[in-house]
């Protein structure tokens, strides 16, 4: 068993550089989820706390970091890239110890956002406007693409690091600074991203971190010097993120939920599909926005593939997130463990059958901890509430189809759509697929493949915007139209011309 890391660790805010104690001196404690212990002691921050930190990222706007050339800031975030990755057992073994998700996907996540930093560090000095041709010969109008101002960034518990850097790093090579609001779970490794951040030479103010509930998240949306907020998290919180920004004209990037449907047909490559159907679900516990939480499977091997995802799932180790060996770790919360335990529950009042797991699981050594079974559910009907609403723990519903038609509908039957899988090898069928699902990613014959260069967003109530890509820089500017008169001729409307 190894050794979590140590607990009673003691976190204020991070503003403008410094370590700043809440102005109630409130704080919230955070539990490791793997022993159910506390872990970590955090600023309990309120407006006020909001107020400094905005202020901050306001200056540093309008000083250091708002008189950088664009080249220089990229390379600045290049170096970010770079220190992060030389910490990224420390970063992961925060994020372990808070979330419970393996140590070997935490540390993952840390090392490959250097990739996203790099790509965007080199964009920030490809941001150009136009020249316009206008009539008037003697008239230049040009563009020029200017940072919204400071952007609040509230990101969720399951992948801390890799989501602050996807909505941080356009943000950033935009020339925006940022105040962050991490998970009230997993806060801490945001104060060691934030530091970084500084060791790497980018000025104090640019990332600011404020922890708390969900008062602060409140604040930060509504806060007058806040041009825009991102959102990582559930539908009903960005719907109500949308409303509150909205009234003040304030731009939302919102990626919320998912109930993607991972679809199998005739023809797949079974090895290949069972463990894509495994690892879309199972192998983050279930606690990712694309959790392929839906398996569509053709009737002719619906059979065989139950069979065989049941014995996989009956093989797959619970443990200590930091062990080697483990193969999921626990729910983040224990609120999530009850959600996991109700929804299934829900699920099996309304007809559904549990093929394996469906329970708390114990494990030995760590009793307290909030391990869920991985779950396998089939017979549901399509009003099933585990078909239409996001569980975000390891449970997998399977259902069997005929034809592309039902499964298009089947699939696209939900209020979510986030992304999708398709396992085929007829190729006119994926393609056909790739359009007719209402997803903002289809993967064919893989699945949960991501990269810094591929707009990656939700269709429906999964979001509103795009991360990743070029286009996502683009939500981070606004546009100025700069006109200009270049002759000394007199233009002067009341002089009646003949």
């Amino acid at each position: 068993m190894q050794t979590q890391l140590e607990s009673g660790q003691s976190f204020d805010n991070y503003i403008a550089g410094r370590s700043v104690a809440s102005l109630s001196g409130q704080r919230f404690e955070s539990i490791n989820p793997a022993n159910g212990q506390a872990w970590g002691s955090f600023a309990e921050s309120d407006r006020d706390d909001v107020d400094l930190a905005v202020a901050a990222a306001r200056d540093a706007l309008a000083g250091a970091w708002g008189k950088l050339s664009p080249t220089r800031r990229g390379r600045l975030l290049m170096a970010w890239g770079e220190k992060i990755a030389a910490r990224s057992e420390k970063i992961a073994r925060l994020e372990s110890a808070q979330n419970g998700k393996l140590l070997a996907e935490m540390k993952a996540q840390a090392n490959v956002v250097k990739e996203w930093l790099y790509y965007f560090g080199g964009l920030a000095d490809k941001i150009e406007g136009r020249v316009i041709p206008i009539e008037r010969q003697s008239v230049l109008n040009y563009t020029l693409r200017e940072p919204l101002g400071v952007i609040g960034v509230i990101v969720p518990w399951n992948s801390p690091t890799f989501l602050t850097i996807m909505s941080c790093a356009p943000a950033l090579a935009a020339g925006n600074t940022v105040v962050l609001k991490p998970s009230e779970v997993t806060s801490a490794s945001a104060f060691e991203l934030a530091r970084l951040a500084e060791e790497a030479g980018i000025p104090p103010g640019v990332i600011n971190v404020v922890t708390g509930a969900r008062a602060v998240g409140e604040a930060l949306v509504n806060h007058e010097g806040v041009a825009k907020i991102c959102f990582t998290g559930s539908d009903s919180a960005g719907r109500a993120i949308a409303s509150q920004a909205g009234a003040r004209l304030a731009s939302c990037t919102l990626e919320l939920g998912g109930k993607s449907p991972n679809i199998v047909f005739g023809d797949a490559l079974v090895d290949n599909a069972v463990v894509g159907l495994l690892s879309g679900i199972f192998a983050a516990a279930g606690q990712t926005c694309i959790a392929g939480s839906r398996a569509y499977v053709h009737e002719s091997i619906y059979d065989e593939v139950v069979d065989r995802l049941v014995q996989r799932a009956k093989g797959i180790r619970l443990g200590d997130p930091l062990a080697p060996d483990t193969q999921m770790g626990p729910a983040a919360t224990a609120m999530q463990l009850r959600k996991n335990e109700s929804m299934v529950a829900k699920a099996v009042d309304a007809g559904a059958q549990i093929l394996h797991g469906g329970r708390r699981a114990s494990v030995p050594g760590l009793e307290q901890g909030f391990f869920f079974e991985p779950t396998i559910l089939h017979r549901l009907a399509a009003d099933n509430p585990i078909m239409q609403e996001e569980v975000f723990g390891p449970v997998l519903a399977v259902t069997p189809f005929r034809d592309d038609d039902e499964v298009v509908a089947l699939a696209n039957g939900t209020k979510f759509g986030l992304a999708a899988g398709v396992w085929t090898r007829e190729l006119r069928r994926a393609h056909s697929m790739a359009r007719r699902l209402q997803a903002g990613t289809v993967w064919i014959n893989t699945y949960r493949a991501m990269a810094f260069n591929s707009p990656f967003g939700g269709y429906k109530d999964s979001g509103i915007g795009r991360v990743n890509g070029m286009e996502s820089v683009d939500q981070f500017l606004q546009t100025k139209s700069v006109w200009c008169e270049t002759s000394d001729e007199i233009q002067d409307p009341f002089v009646l011309k003949v």
